[in-house]
């Protein structure tokens, strides 16, 4: 922006031709130097997706599942974890899916608050929350998973127990700001990856 500060000089008369010619100079510089503010479109990364592909997890903890091939199974080591809290990294992809375990012992209906609070909390960012239902007696494995629409910082929930030994709670994250236009795509992904894990899940008595 050119700023035009004017004077008098009470020594020296300025010639009345010259201050039309100083203004005409400084609209001449003011719209060389203006700069164009209109918005551009925002981009969208392009995602390539793998092939669905899935192996068993099998460990010391008592549950197994299918997961992934494209995923990477790493102990979490936050220093509030507890045994058998893993998370299934996709560093290609800056997420990963939380699993953290609770053995059942008198407390069933505090875990499944918590769950449901957690779930919910994320309400203030959310368009909304949808509930699906897992039943299967056979394998005795009963839970829900919540469906997070929005810019919400975790996209799908989900919890899974046997009612009497066993609670498992899972979260879908990722390390960057989120942006359900640009995302959708990445969660529809991983939201079916989610699902095969909760159909393939079983209990492990040890």
């Amino acid at each position: 922006m050119v700023e035009i500060t004017s004077r008098r000089n009470s020594r020296q008369s300025v010639p009345s031709l010259f201050f039309p010619g100083l203004l005409l100079l400084a609209v001449i510089a003011y719209s060389g130097c203006r700069r164009s503010n209109t918005p551009k479109p925002r981009g969208y990364f392009r995602i390539d997706f793998p092939e669905k592909q899935y192996i068993p997890y099998h460990d010391s903890c008592p549950y197994t599942f299918e997961y992934p091939v494209y995923g990477k199974i790493e102990p979490d080591i936050d220093y509030l974890s507890e045994p058998c809290w893993i998370n299934i990294e996709f560093p290609e992809y800056l997420g990963k899916i939380h699993i953290s375990y609770k053995p059942v012992s008198n407390n069933i209906r505090t875990l499944l608050e918590d769950s449901h609070t957690l779930a919910y909390k994320h309400s203030i960012k959310a368009q909304s929350i949808n509930e699906r239902l897992f039943l299967d007696d056979e394998a005795r494995v009963y839970g829900m998973m919540y469906d997070i629409t929005g810019d919400a910082a975790s996209a799908v929930q989900f919890y899974l127990t046997d009612s009497v030994h066993h609670f498992i709670r899972g979260a879908l994250y990722f390390t960057l700001q989120p942006n359900s236009d640009s995302l959708l795509p990445v969660i529809e992904f991983f939201r079916e990856d989610i699902v095969h894990l909760i159909e393939t899940l079983e209990w492990q008595d040890l």
